[in-house]
């Protein structure tokens, strides 16, 4: 099946589902979908997004533009993922215990709106690695309208460069408390933190980074090809003295890259 034929497939079944409220974050996958929506519901697409320290104030502001410009109704709630029982805790089912937090508050919405179903951006390249997050979703009855149409990361870039959307080419982005180690505590200061540094990191040009934190260490993910950039010495103090002001003890550059799911690597058969 070609990447034609999969949106097709896409778009038959927003049909299908004859209303929609599509959890949206401005990331790639979530807006691809949402203007999906839009344009085959129109009215009855809605797009809900949760404001949270999980998420940085960039993404909520590019959420909101997105929704003006394409005049898709947009409703906003206020998420304190901290008030989640286990959340702060950072046990390697985190993902799982806010995204069913985060989507029965989505839910609630959903139906107080008249809204049938609730949708959400995951395309089948999420399928690889640990994602506790997918079992929520399941248990929920919530759509993953991208994965059923067999959609992948490149096809949603393609699709959403064709169709003009200000994604087609933006960093991929993962919920903040993806940055911090398992069984260390997740708070809204470390959060602050790693949202100051990996905001540095992209103003200096970068274009993916991940910093993860370790206590008060941070390891630094660039893509392989910046990873001599960032070495160069004016650009090594920079960060090494910035990163230090934001609270950070020690400051260290992954050889490895850039990869999804890095702190997953660690867990053994028996967490996943």
């Amino acid at each position: 099946m070609d990447v034609y034929e999969k949106y097709e497939k896409l778009k038959n079944y927003i049909n299908e589902l004859g209303s929609v409220a599509v959890a949206f974050s401005s990331g790639v996958d979530s807006t691809f979908l949402l203007k999906t929506a839009h344009d085959v519901l129109g009215d009855k697409a809605v797009a809900v997004t949760a404001v949270s320290r999980l998420f940085p104030a960039d993404e909520r502001d590019e959420a909101r533009a997105f929704c003006k410009s394409e005049g898709i109704r947009h409703i906003v709630f206020d998420f304190d993922a901290m008030a989640v029982e286990g959340f702060a805790q950072n046990p390697p089912d985190r993902c799982y215990i806010c995204k069913k937090a985060i989507f029965g508050n989505i839910l609630k919405i959903a139906e107080e709106n008249g809204i049938s179903f609730t949708a959400e951006g995951t395309n089948i390249d999420d399928e690889g690695d640990y994602r506790p997050g997918l079992g929520a979703i399941s248990e929920l009855g919530i759509k993953s309208p991208l994965r059923y149409a067999g959609l992948n990361k490149a096809d949603i870039r393609r699709l959403s460069a064709e169709l003009g959307l200000p994604t087609a080419n933006k960093p991929s982005f993962a919920c903040l408390a993806s940055r911090f180690v398992y069984g260390e505590d997740i708070t809204n200061e470390r959060l602050s933190m790693v949202e100051r540094a990996e905001k540095l990191l992209f103003s200096m040009g970068f274009g993916q980074a991940r910093v993860r934190m370790h206590g008060r260490m941070a390891r630094i993910e660039l893509l392989p090809e910046d990873i001599e950039k960032a070495v160069l010495p004016e650009n090594r103090q920079k960060i090494a003295d910035e990163l230090e002001k934001y609270g950070f003890t020690y400051v260290s550059l992954d050889l490895k890259g850039y990869r999804t799911g890095s702190m997953n690597e660690v867990l053994g058969g028996k967490d996943l």
